[in-house]
């Protein structure tokens, strides 16, 4: 399923095409080590698994409702280059009351050169696939989801349920959706259905406001997609918030919650989802982990002006 990273990180969400056989581990770049970080919330072992960074050029059709002039500056002010932007995929391994989970799936061996970094960090941490019993999904943008299956057509994690939002499900499996969908949505309809399809893993749908395993609650945040989810971890007294997709790069839509990223289906709902968990976030001093934030992409969030401020967690303090 080779796929190109403009194509990835372009207005189209992601494209899947037909590949050639092969299985196991992704090539990386010569010289290329696996990145994983490991960190505790409570009593629960969490692993980021850094997939892989692309880069996209920084144009003004990426944030609609903001300036082309003011998102450069904010890319400045946070010391990055005007004009391109470096998106960082990190995938989440939770492993608490006697689960293995993963927390969305990034590409497996089907990305560009460069991804694939989940599947070479399981195995630097010595885990094998097949002890990951739980795939949990935050939504079906082909970033997070074209991992569960291999480009021969296997599955990547193949004794795990795979937990989905039931929002998300009925949205990318209506055929009504799909035939009424803008074209830049189409290849992502075709994709999801490819799979989910035959000898696609064992899916669990789940609603909003559940906890899906213990410890580990299932909340909304639509507008990303229909059913976007995040995630509250708790573990005794310690808390996590997986803020999945919330924000793209937190120097962008952390700084500015009210911009906008060309991947969202509802920008109105997506930024009062974005207001609404940020504060959240900022008012119950919760420690966050976000798929799109610097590697470990793990930290908290502050507030600061209009909007909020990504605080990095300290690498190796202890949990």
């Amino acid at each position: 399923m080779p796929i190109d990273r403009r194509t990835i990180l372009g207005a189209v969400p992601l494209v899947l095409a037909a590949t050639e056989s092969g299985a196991g581990a992704p090539a990386a770049p010569e010289g290329t080590l696996p990145g994983l970080y490991r960190y505790r919330v409570g009593d629960a072992t969490l692993t980021a698994l850094h997939e892989g960074t692309l880069g996209r050029p920084l144009e003004a059709g990426f944030i609609p409702n903001a300036p082309i002039e003011a998102v450069r500056a904010a890319m400045a002010q946070a010391f990055l280059p005007p004009d391109r932007l470096d998106i960082t995929f990190t995938t989440l391994l939770i492993e608490a009351n006697g689960h293995r989970i993963l927390v969305d799936t990034g590409f497996a061996d089907n990305g560009p050169l460069g991804t694939g970094g989940t599947l070479r960090g399981l195995a630097a941490a010595g885990i094998e696939r097949s002890a990951i019993d739980t795939v949990v999904m935050s939504h079906f943008h082909l970033d997070h989801v074209l991992g569960l299956r291999l480009k021969d057509g296997s599955l990547a994690y193949p004794r795990a349920e795979v937990l989905v939002p039931e929002l998300e499900w009925a949205f990318w499996m209506d055929e009504a959706e799909a035939a009424r969908a803008p074209e830049r949505l189409r290849p992502n309809f075709a994709a999801v259905r490819r799979i989910f399809g035959t000898g696609g893993p064992r899916v669990t749908p789940f609603a909003w406001d559940r906890e899906i395993r213990p410890g580990l609650t299932a909340l909304p945040a639509p507008g990303h997609t229909p059913g976007h989810t995040v995630f509250l971890l708790r573990s005794g007294e310690a808390r996590l918030l997986h803020m999945s997709d919330v924000t793209n790069h937190p120097a962008l839509f952390v700084r500015h919650p009210d911009w906008s990223a060309v991947f969202d289906i509802d920008a109105d709902q997506a930024r009062a989802t974005r207001r609404r968990l940020l504060d959240r976030a900022a008012e119950e001093r919760l420690q966050v982990a976000f798929y799109h934030a610097p590697f470990p992409a793990t930290g908290h969030i502050a507030r600061a002006g209009d909007g909020y401020a990504f605080v990095p967690v300290q690498w190796g303090a202890p949990g």
